[in-house]
This record gives C-alpha cells, structure tokens and sequence, in this order.
C-alpha cells in the first residue's frame, strides 16, 4: 500500500504553519551555551545552561 500524505506524520513536514516556525525559531535561540563573561562574574555559580536540548535526545514538544 501506497504511503499517503495523511499517514505521514505532521512533524516531518516541510511547508510548516508560522506559528510552528516561530516555535522553532525560539528552541533554536534558547539552545545554545552561556556566555562566558557570565561565567567570569564575581561571585558567579552559573556554569553551564541546564535547558540545553540535543536535537536527536529531548523533543521540544510542538
């Protein structure tokens, strides 16, 4: 049987809506390290970002 675009699933779509696209743009912002001079701060204990997301391991959600 034939593969139809209704058994395909939404997220793998390449003409995506806005809404999703902003979405993605946002993760995509987010998901990067500290900067360092952050890390240079006195008194600072901040020393990586917890919400880093691999792409492959923790889906966003959408």
């Amino acid at each position: 049987m034939p593969v139809t675009s209704a058994n395909h699933d939404d997220k793998l779509q390449s003409q995506k809506s806005f809404r999703t696209k902003q979405k993605l743009a946002k993760a995509q912002k987010q998901n990067r390290p500290i900067p360092q001079w952050i890390r240079l701060r006195t008194g600072n204990t901040i020393r990586y970002n917890a919400k880093r997301r691999h792409w492959r391991k923790t889906r966003i959600g959408i």
